[in-house]
């Protein structure tokens, strides 16, 4: 007899016989090991490696019916997020801003509900090929009400849940967060963290050049009445210039004053960047060249260093310029309170120029200290929100029109199109910033520069840190105890415990739960009394 012959006798011995139903049913309720499958997806087909993941999960479950316990296999299906949606959206032909537009938001769930489960078959004869034991009759769907209905149980316990402070572990926060504009949504930090996020790319970067004002503050870094000073900052990311409230500095970090020329113009200006970075723009040998020899584009760049041991302290409330206007921006309280000097916690000398471009609203610790010393923030007008006008950049990663020259553009180059990245005549917006800036005798440095930059996990396209109005479960709150339960797992290996998986416990954020899906798990929307106690509802449309 040959091994598939005899796989498909005991494979019907056991549906005859119903071995896996005879294995729950004879170990006793009061001893089970529970065991919920975590859920494939039925729109693609399966694979080897679902069989391997598998093989696993049926490992442990067989060791546990051995030894006595009562065994209740429950299967799932993953039918909800973004895969599906994208699925969807290359059928019919639309991206994410064609909703509502060219198909409406019933239709487009519609074709999602219908896809969901396309390949069942396929998965459940896969199933049983495989001896793999699981409740195929009884699984859990999680576009179902009662699924549904019970995630909205668990955020009720979380809503309730108090942290030793008093605060729910449940709220609603605006933060910067990671955000994919391909996929539409924001990402968890998990999310963020998963192998291969992060990829080595080339960008353009700018060390732009930030033109002081004369006031008191800064009296004291002019040396001439027509002296031109500017603070050097670099960037890797010029297409956050136009939205640029402020510039950090090390409040301990010593800073230095330097006489030199424009590298693209030649026109004589002073510059002022963290003492340890000189080297990084000034060659030693050609300090004290003649200014009068050298021409815009010249390799030797002369200079002359004017002061030293400038505190950053000392610079903080320093008022500059604005680098590239908004007008449709522009209000009187950030022409009173914006464009100025402040000091920063995470500002070092390991890179850059010791002075943190600083654009609040997509960067976390440029909204920290922004908000902390009460910068306000650049953006349209937002009549619900007014200390929070919406950003320049809209969720699709595109500037938005009142942006002079770049309205309408991506700030990434991979949001575009293949067929548009090889188009000789393409420049990215990034490149577009800069060679502005350049014109403008507003940039000391433009070039390439490779970095590791992180991509969403599900489309492959960049993030963006965005301000975003999310839930978050306060994890950070269980933090110590989670990392304390983490040490008494005997992890084999032990490098699983205490390595990725316990530094991501000792560093643990605040869980943000909350996506921007059409086709997903809704968040309740209010309050439902019922005769025994309140539940936590909202309106679902099947």
């Amino acid at each position: 007899m040959t091994l598939p012959a005899i796989d498909a006798e005991i494979r019907q011995f056991w549906e005859d016989e119903k071995i896996f139903q005879q294995s729950v049913d004879q170990r006793p309720a009061d001893q089970s090991f529970v065991f919920y499958e975590g859920p494939p997806s039925a729109n693609g087909k399966p694979g080897i490696h679902h069989v391997m993941a598998r093989t696993v999960k049926d490992l442990f479950c067989r060791y546990h019916t051995l030894k006595g316990h009562r065994v209740e296999r429950k299967g799932g299906w993953d039918t909800h997020g973004l895969p599906i949606e994208l699925q969807v959206e290359k059928e019919l032909g639309i991206t994410k801003e064609d909703i509502g537009k060219k198909v409406t938001v019933e239709e487009y769930n519609s074709a999602c509900r219908s896809t969901v489960m396309r390949y069942k078959d396929l998965w459940d004869d896969l199933t049983r090929q495989m001896g793999y034991w699981v409740d195929l009759d009884h699984p859990y769907i999680t576009f179902q009400n009662e699924y549904i209905e019970s995630c909205w149980w668990l955020l009720q316990q979380l809503y309730h849940k108090k942290t030793a402070g008093g605060d729910s572990f449940l709220y609603k926060g605006f933060t910067i967060q990671p955000y994919s504009p391909a996929a539409g949504t924001g990402l968890s930090t998990h999310e963020l963290n998963m192998p291969g996020t992060y990829k080595d790319v080339t960008d353009i970067t700018t060390v732009a050049m930030f033109r002081v004002r004369r006031t008191s503050e800064s009296a004291a870094l002019f040396d001439g009445e027509n002296e031109d000073v500017r603070i050097l900052a670099w960037t890797t990311t010029p297409w956050t210039l136009p939205s640029n409230v402020a510039l950090t500095v090390g409040p301990d970090i010593n800073y230095a004053k330097v006489k030199t020329l424009s590298p693209y113009t030649g026109a004589p200006l002073s510059v002022i960047l963290a003492q340890d970075r000189l080297s990084a723009y000034f060659n030693p040998e050609d300090e004290n060249l003649p200014f009068d020899d050298f021409k815009p584009g010249d390799k030797k760049l002369p200079y002359k260093v004017l002061k030293t041991n400038i505190k950053g302290s000392k610079l903080v409330g320093v008022r500059f310029e604005q680098l590239i206007p908004t007008p449709a921006a522009s209000t009187p309280e950030l022409e009173e309170k914006a464009f100025r000097v402040i000091p920063g916690d995470f500002v070092t000398t390991e890179d850059g120029t010791g002075v943190v471009h600083t654009a609040p609203y997509f960067g976390a610790d440029d909204f920290r200290v922004s908000k902390a010393a009460g910068v306000p923030f650049i953006g349209l007008p937002n009549p619900k929100q007014p200390d929070l006008p919406f950003p320049l950049v809209d969720k699709q990663g595109k500037f938005v029109d009142e942006v002079p020259e770049f309205g309408g553009r991506y700030v990434k180059s991979e949001y575009y199109s293949a067929e548009i990245q090889k188009d000789k005549e393409f420049k990215p917006t990034d490149l577009l910033i800069a060679l502005r800036l350049k014109e403008e005798n507003k940039a000391f440095k433009i070039e390439k520069y490779k970095h590791p930059y992180p991509h969403c996990w599900r489309t492959d396209k960049p993030v963006l840190y965005y301000p975003l109005d999310s839930w978050f479960v306060r994890a950070s709150a269980a933090r110590e105890r989670m990392s304390e339960l983490n040490k008494t797992i005997n992890w084999k290996p032990a490098s699983t415990g205490t390595g990725r998986f316990g530094q991501w416990l000792d560093n643990l954020q605040d869980w943000n739960l909350s996506r921007s899906r059409y086709w997903g798990c809704r968040c309740p929307s209010g309050v439902r009394k019922t005769g025994k106690k309140n539940c936590v509802w909202a309106a679902w449309n099947n």
